[in-house]
């Protein structure tokens, strides 16, 4: 059997985690919607659609623990639509809802850069040379690769979907930028970083050309594919810490 911890208690050990107040972010991080005072399980996941929540609610959740929030930057503020479907179900099964955006990005072992690395069997340098780009959330390491095409091909089968390569097929690779989600803003930064390849979640049409032109590779694997490993890491370390049950649900999404 679980054991049961406050609300407070796992928003504060969450916090100190993945201390949200370094950040600067378009949403608020921590808890986004107050449920029942008392926890024992903890459904993880990416974002928090009515899907998650559904089956939140079906798996008997506390608390739902997500990358993705309810908040995005730029959305109408009204209460309508979709946000009134979900915060309806959250209301009224009485639904703790965490999220943390940046700072689950940004943890240096159980984040989605992090996770997405060690997932691909890249080995992410010290410090100083591990990290470029704004705030410090791109993750540079390195990973031996016969090819830009032998590497999109692992990435592909690591995470099960087809991704898209803009490089040169044949050009060896060692220096891998990571940087998960809609990050193709850090692109140029990670050529400055000195990068080999770069591997996010998206491209626009600006960085098909810049990887043309400067010779680095450039991996887009899909947004929700690349930040897939960041939530159940967390929710299964925290879960654990605090003796807690914990699930995490993939609710399948091709962008």
């Amino acid at each position: 059997m679980s054991s049961a911890v406050s609300r407070a208690q796992l928003a504060d050990t969450l916090d100190a985690l993945l201390q949200p107040s370094r950040f600067k972010d378009y949403g608020p991080n921590g808890l986004q919607v107050e449920g029942r005072a008392d926890v024992r399980k903890v459904v993880s996941g990416v974002t928090a659609s009515r899907a998650l929540i559904e089956a939140a609610v079906a798996e008997g959740a506390d608390a739902i623990l997500v990358h993705h929030g309810l908040f995005w930057r730029g959305q109408d503020g009204r209460v309508t639509g979709w946000m009134k479907q979900r915060l309806a179900l959250l209301l009224a099964n009485d639904i703790n809802l965490f999220a943390y955006h940046l700072p689950l990005d940004a943890h240096p072992e159980l984040g989605n850069n992090a996770q997405l690395a060690r997932h691909l069997g890249v080995r992410i340098l010290a410090e100083e040379q591990g990290r470029f780009g704004d705030q410090s959330l791109g993750f540079m390491g390195e990973r031996d690769c016969k090819s830009a095409a032998a590497l999109a091909d692992h990435v592909a089968k690591r995470l099960g979907r087809a991704v898209t390569l803009v490089a040169e097929p044949d050009r060896p690779l060692r220096r891998v930028a990571l940087c998960t989600g809609g990050a193709q803003g850090y692109f140029e930064a990670a050529i400055a970083a000195g990068a080999d390849v770069f591997i996010t979640g998206e491209i626009s049409e600006p960085q098909a050309h810049y990887a043309r032109e400067c010779g680095v590779a450039y991996i887009a694997c899909g947004h929700h594919a690349s930040e897939r490993y960041g939530a159940p890491a967390v929710g299964a370390h925290v879960s654990s810490q605090l003796g807690l049950e914990h699930m995490f649900i993939d609710i399948d999404n091709p962008a």
